[in-house]
C-alpha cells in the first residue's frame, strides 16, 4: 500500500468512509501505472491524494442522494471514481472517448468491484446524448472552456439539473467571460463555490450552472417547453 502522500489518513477514512481500501487501491493503480499509460503526468504521483483524489471526492458535497450522474471525459477516473467510492448510491456514468482510456476504467471499475457504467463517446455525439437525456448531474474536470462545456452538457441535463465544472483560481474571470453563452446554451443560475474547505488545504473550486428548467422555442407562436 502507498503512502497517503502528506494527507493523514483519518482524513482519507473520514472522506471515504467504507471505501477507504478501494480508494487505496485506486491511488496505488494510479501511482504504478498512470504514467506509463498516459494517464496522469510524472509530477502528479507525488500530489494524487489532494491534487487528485481527495479533490475529486469532496464535489460528492453538491451531488443529491441518488441522483444520475456522468463524468464527461473521465480520463483517468477523475472525478468519476472517488466520487463513485464517496458516494455508492449515486447512478454514475464514466463518459471517455479514447480507447486505452476506457479500457483502463473498465479495468479500475472491475479492480474495485464498482457498480457504475463506462461508456465510450463524447458528449456532443448525438447518440451519447439520447444515451444520457435526463441526468441530473454532469461533471467535468479540466477538460474544456465553460463556453464549450456548457453547450456540450447542458443538453444531456433534466431540466432543473446541474452542470459542475470543476475549476482552477481563475474560474470566476471564466465564468464572467462566458456567462452569455453559458445561458445561450440553456444554462439559468451560474456561480461558483468551494468544495472540501475542512478537508483540502486548497478547497476544491467548482462552478454550478443550473439547466433552465422553462428551455423552451418558439413554435407556431406559442413558447414551448423542450426536452432534449
Amino acid at each position: 500500500m502507498i503512502e497517503a502522500q502528506r494527507v493523514p489518513m483519518d482524513v482519507v477514512e473520514r472522506t471515504f468512509g467504507d471505501g477507504t481500501s478501494q480508494v487505496v487501491k485506486f491511488a496505488t493503480m494510479l501511482a504504478e501505472y498512470g504514467v506509463e499509460r498516459g494517464l496522469i503526468g510524472p509530477r502528479e504521483v507525488d500530489r494524487l491524494w489532494d491534487r487528485h483524489l481527495l479533490n475529486s471526492a469532496v464535489v460528492a458535497e453538491l451531488l443529491p442522494q441518488h441522483s444520475r450522474t456522468v463524468d464527461v471525459g473521465s480520463g483517468a477516473g477523475l472525478p468519476g471514481v472517488p466520487l463513485a467510492i464517496a458516494r455508492p448510491d449515486l447512478r454514475l456514468t464514466l463518459l471517455e472517448p479514447k480507447v486505452r482510456r476506457v479500457d483502463w476504467l473498465e479495468e479500475v471499475v472491475r479492480v474495485l468491484g464498482l457498480n457504475i457504467d463506462v461508456m465510450r463517446g463524447r458528449v456532443e455525439e448525438p447518440a451519447v446524448r439520447q444515451r444520457l437525456a435526463g441526468s441530473d448531474i454532469v461533471v467535468a474536470r479540466a477538460i474544456a472552456p465553460l463556453e464549450r462545456l456548457a453547450a456540450w452538457c447542458l443538453p444531456v441535463l433534466r431540466p432543473g439539473g446541474q452542470l459542475l465544472a470543476l475549476k482552477g483560481a481563475s474560474a470566476a474571470e471564466e465564468l464572467v467571460r462566458d456567462a452569455k453563452a453559458i445561458a445561450k446554451a440553456g444554462g439559468s443560475r451560474q456561480r461558483v463555490v468551494s468544495c472540501g474547505e475542512a478537508v483540502l488545504r486548497v478547497p476544491t473550486t467548482v462552478v454550478v450552472v443550473d439547466r433552465d428548467e422553462s428551455v423552451s422555442r418558439r413554435d407556431g407562436g406559442r413558447r414551448r417547453r423542450k426536452d432534449w
